[in-house]
């Protein structure tokens, strides 16, 4: 493992999603200690009509250049558009995009496919309002990640508002968990085998995943964006990611997969490590070349 995120593994909260309330109220703790960098762009909070309307944070840097729908993580259980800011606006200020943070329904209290739904909703909106329609991104990190490829597969099978780019970072893409990193990650930092089998089942609610909850059960990838692809080598989402990633390119699917080594699930929320502020600048830099 990376050194510099090696040292802070004591201080990472256990991996667990038995209380789920208790999680959020540790996400937000963490959240609230992060900086954010908002310089040079204006910040706004929103609803997005629909039923239920949804709550978005939008980050508009000065010189702004196409449009990014960026899904939090948190196990499709945790997370809203406040914890999302130190994130979001990082993404925003590397990007130079405008970055629309959604704020979708959480489970277990709201399982599949009300997330989804909820960011099908602010795609839509933000095509709509985009001030190029055609420079409108799809992104994620985690349970984030997955949602941005279950909305590209979504707006292919739908013939809904056309995507440029689909960004997944570390994404949930299969709630299978037969691969080998998902088979053998069972004591990783942050993000283990056994909280990825709770988080699943508290956003499939007991009912079968379809390809829009779990994107690797897609048959077919055929015609869907460009797609950058980052793993994490200790994540149990790591196989599954890749997997992904050779089925796209296999598709005929322009695809950049980078495989981060050292790094766990979420690593990158550890700024002081070099390693984290590299992946922040990559994803500002595959935005940025993606949305020209």
């Amino acid at each position: 493992m990376d050194p510099e995120l090696e040292a802070f593994i004591p201080f990472f909260p256990k991996a667990d999603l038995t209380d789920v309330e208790k999680e959020r109220q540790v996400l937000a703790e963490l959240a609230a200690g992060i900086p954010a960098e908002t310089e040079g762009m204006e910040v706004e909070d929103l609803l997005v009509p629909g039923d239920p309307d949804v709550p978005i944070r939008v980050y508009r840097p000065h010189d702004a250049h196409g449009t990014v729908v960026w899904m939090h993580g948190g196990g499709w259980c945790m997370g809203d558009v406040v914890t999302e800011h130190p994130w979001a606006s990082r993404v925003a200020a590397r990007s130079r995009a405008t970055v629309i943070s959604v704020g979708y329904r959480l489970a277990p209290e709201n399982p599949f496919p009300a997330a989804l739904d909820d960011a099908w909703t602010v795609l839509r909106w933000a095509h709509e309002n985009a001030a190029d329609p055609d420079l409108v991104a799809v992104a994620g990190h985690s349970a984030g990640g997955g949602l941005a490829a279950a909305l590209a597969l979504r707006s292919r099978d739908e013939q809904g508002p056309p995507i440029r780019f689909q960004l997944l970072h570390q994404p949930g893409l299969d709630d299978r968990l037969t691969t080998w990193s998902a088979r053998h990650f069972t004591e990783t930092p942050w993000y283990n085998r056994a909280k990825a089998g709770q988080a699943w089942a508290h956003y499939l609610g007991g009912r079968p995943a379809t390809p829009y909850a779990a994107p690797a059960r897609a048959e077919d990838l055929s015609d869907l964006p460009p797609a950058y692809i980052a793993s994490a080598e200790f994540c149990p989402n790591r196989d599954e990611n890749i997997a992904y990633a050779l089925r796209l390119l296999q598709s005929d699917v322009q695809v950049e997969l980078h495989q981060w080594p050292g790094t766990f699930h979420g690593s990158q929320a550890l700024l002081s490590a070099d390693v984290s502020q590299r992946q922040f600048a990559e994803i500002g830099a595959v935005l940025r070349r993606a949305l020209t």
